[in-house]
């Protein structure tokens, strides 16, 4: 289910219908509350999901408190990290800080 800032709220319950069974490229962001750099990588997930929405790529985010069985079941073990999925499967990940730019770099070697 798309928030009204253009970015997917991610659940245990709904992962398998928004990321795994969606065609073309997702991306999301796996976060806490608490988390600070969580909240410093947060607007620049949601500028890359205004900048890539026209191309079809869909970006969410997963509190990983609220959703540990989603969080284990891809064994995210610090936060923030992304992960890309390109038709369900996994493509690729990044732990930690980064600029937008080298995450929109990440995005474009996957379409």
């Amino acid at each position: 289910m798309a928030g009204n800032n253009g970015l997917l709220e991610v659940t245990d319950d709904n992962f398998a219908s928004e990321v795994e069974a969606g065609e073309g490229l997702r991306v999301i962001d796996f976060w806490a509350e608490w988390c600070g750099p969580c909240r410093i990588i947060g607007p620049i997930v949601a500028d890359l999901a205004s900048d890539y929405s026209d191309k079809g790529v869909k970006v969410g985010k997963l509190d990983v408190d609220a959703n540990q069985r989603t969080a284990s079941r891809f064994n995210v073990l610090s936060i923030p990290t992304i992960i890309f999925f390109k038709n369900g499967e996994e493509v690729g990940r990044h732990v930690g800080l980064a600029p937008k730019k080298n995450l929109a770099k990440k995005i474009e070697s996957f379409l």
